[in-house]
């Protein structure tokens, strides 16, 4: 005779793999932002969140994580692209290098984010810049109360048009001055960008880029573009908006240098061919950004040598569903003193 905690598991278990099949599977659509949600445990207590310096290092100097926690944030799609929420603790297993390490803290709340929208205004955008427009104010529509925002547009070069602010409306009504000319800085648009997360508020921290090219226009290099987010603990979304054929050899390299640039950071980026869609996308986006899972953990190698440690992220999915997709920072710099 089964007793009452294993009656209670199975019975939780079953209901967990009716949910998904009712709800899952006749869902079809690529770009739906409905989540898949898989019922958690219940957590004793919610974990507390670390300080981290929020100082912020160019290239020369890797930015360096706090000694005591690394804090991974960590989004899991299924087989139809749409969020995987609701899984615990027990279903993620981290590695640093080939040492598994112990995860001392799990949260999947919506903590307040530092965003910064870097939105092109070069020529080739004047045409879709009503739809980018918009694809902005959508993706605000997701935010947290708390959220703060700052926003760089690009063209010949990049510009900052709103300083860190919790006013959504004060960004919007700088970006309706704006003009689309000129050609594509994209990668000078990223530095500045990471560059100005230095006065961030929150530990979280996050870039949506919004360009319709590749560049063509900068003085940084894409080595060093990589190399600067690989040293900078920010998250990296952006939206891709490609015609059907590549006029330029820029425009042709512009959706892998935008994936690589995004999968460096456990961002992603999204491809799309029809600016119509720019609004859903980016309202993936912001919902994305705020389900995500955050483990944190102490590293086993206590050593401060300033060295780049390669993070794996791996997934223990309950029972039943179809395979699913990891998305989380690569690494990160272990601290030098």
């Amino acid at each position: 005779m089964l007793c009452g905690k294993q009656f209670s598991a199975r019975l939780s278990f079953a209901v967990v793999l009716i949910f998904f099949v009712c709800s899952v599977v006749p869902l079809l659509a690529q770009n739906s932002t409905q989540d898949v949600h898989i019922q958690p445990r219940v957590q004793a207590s919610a974990p507390k969140e670390p300080e981290i310096d929020p100082a912020f290092k160019t290239h020369t100097k890797p930015y360096k994580v706090g000694v005591d926690m690394v804090l991974v944030p960590v989004t899991i799609t299924d087989p139809l692209n749409r969020l995987v929420t609701g899984l615990d603790r027990d279903n993620f297993n981290l590695f640093e290098g080939k040492d598994q390490q112990e995860i001392k803290t799990f949260s999947s709340e919506d903590a307040p984010v530092s965003i910064g929208v870097i939105f092109d205004m070069s020529g080739s955008m004047s045409s879709k810049i009503e739809r980018a427009r918009e694809a902005v104010i959508q993706f605000f529509k997701t935010s947290n109360p708390q959220d703060e925002f700052f926003m760089i547009t690009f063209a010949d070069k990049p510009e900052e048009i709103a300083d860190f602010t919790n006013s959504v409306e004060d960004i919007q009504a700088r970006l309706l001055y704006t003009v689309a000319r000129g050609r594509t800085a994209l990668l000078d648009a990223i530095y500045l960008g990471v560059s100005k997360m230095r006065q961030a508020k929150y530990p979280k921290k996050a870039l949506l880029i919004i360009s319709d090219g590749g560049d063509n226009h900068s003085r940084y290099t894409e080595g060093e573009i990589k190399s600067m987010v690989k040293e900078a603990d920010i998250l990296i979304y952006a939206i891709g908006i490609y015609d059907h054929y590549f006029p330029t050899e820029e425009e042709r390299l512009g959706p892998a240098l935008l994936s690589d640039v995004t999968e460096l950071t456990g961002g992603r980026a999204f491809t799309i061919d029809n600016p119509n869609d720019l609004a859903d996308v980016s309202t993936k986006i912001g919902i994305e950004l705020r389900n995500q899972y955050v483990i944190g953990y102490r590293p086993k190698n206590p050593a401060h040598d300033g060295k780049w440690r390669k993070i794996k992220v791996k997934l223990l999915p309950p029972k039943g569903l179809p395979p699913l997709r990891v998305y989380a920072k690569t690494g990160y710099y272990a601290p030098s003193e």
